[in-house]
């Protein structure tokens, strides 16, 4: 069964003390119930020993991205979260931190996206319970009832669109090759446009599609695929994150839906494929291609 949304009621949580820079890092802690939110700013002396703090009520709700920036960097096992606890409601996960271009280097391979996956993560949290705040649900349904769709305002810059329309004059341009997403992936065979090729007819995306998964279903195709438990009990978990011009879902491709319904596994999520949704999936890819 699909993960609910964070509640926005939780038990109060027990304050959590790590590791940070000296200087001070924003916390909200969580004192009952909806409406009862006591802001407070955890001050990490030299050495960032939690034996060496002090507390004291601060603006925080000026400071939203700070909020976060504590939430995405202190998430343990055992963890309260959401809006009313301190821990963060979506975690980035290694499978999508593949794609983010490490600090110092250059984008190569999956790796295009040029942010820090704790300040991304932050970004996305902030977006997430403002949403929740203005009473909107702001995930969108996903293709099984554990995947789910968070579409936020493009802001990293630079970033552009990986979806391209397939004309007479680029087709010639795109590639093929059987491939794996990890070395413990069964191999498909993918198309896409090369970006340097393309370069000069992509834009820069207007919205992020943040595709979740929730940690139930993480946690079960981790283990199918030997990898260990790391304790991030986020609720969800960032799994994918497309660049786009549209803040609606653009079809999943084909192979994917043929990788997940090979199982866990095998690299996929276990998902039996729909018929009437391949059949979409068809029609959207076989005039666009991928750019990567």
């Amino acid at each position: 069964p699909a993960s609910p949304a964070p509640s926005m009621r939780q038990p109060r949580p027990r304050l959590r003390l790590g590791c940070a820079a000296a200087g001070p890092v924003a916390a909200a802690v969580s004192v009952g119930g909806l409406g009862a939110l006591r802001p407070v700013a955890l001050h990490f002396l030299e050495g960032c020993s939690p034996a060496v703090w002090r507390i004291r009520r601060c603006p925080v709700a000026r400071r939203p991205l700070e909020v976060a920036r504590c939430r995405a960097a202190s998430d343990e096992p055992g963890a309260v979260f959401g809006r009313d606890g301190i821990g963060p409601a979506v975690a980035m996960e290694a499978f999508a931190a593949r794609n983010f271009v490490e600090k110092g280097q250059k984008p190569s391979g999956k790796a295009f996206i040029e942010f820090d996956t704790v300040e991304f993560a932050a970004r996305v949290n902030v977006f997430y319970e403002e949403r929740l705040a203005a009473g909107e649900d702001p995930l969108k349904p996903g293709y099984a009832p554990f995947c789910k769709h968070l579409f936020v305002p493009n802001f990293v810059p630079g970033l552009q669109d990986t979806v391209l329309l397939i004309t007479d004059a680029n087709a010639a341009l795109l590639k093929s090759e059987y491939a794996a997403r990890t070395e413990k992936e069964l191999p498909v065979l993918g198309r896409w446009f090369p970006k340097d090729a393309v370069r000069e007819h992509i834009v820069e995306a207007r919205f992020l599609d943040v595709i979740l998964y929730s940690r139930e279903q993480i946690i079960e195709e981790n283990k199918a695929m030997g990898e260990p438990d790391d304790g991030v009990r986020a609720p969800w978990g960032i799994v994918s994150v497309k660049p786009q011009s549209v803040d609606t879902e653009i079809p999943m491709e084909p192979i994917t839906m043929m990788r997940n319904a090979l199982g866990v596994e095998l690299g996929g999520s276990g998902v039996p494929m729909v018929r009437e949704e391949y059949t979409k999936s068809v029609e959207f890819w076989n005039k666009h291609g991928r750019v990567q």
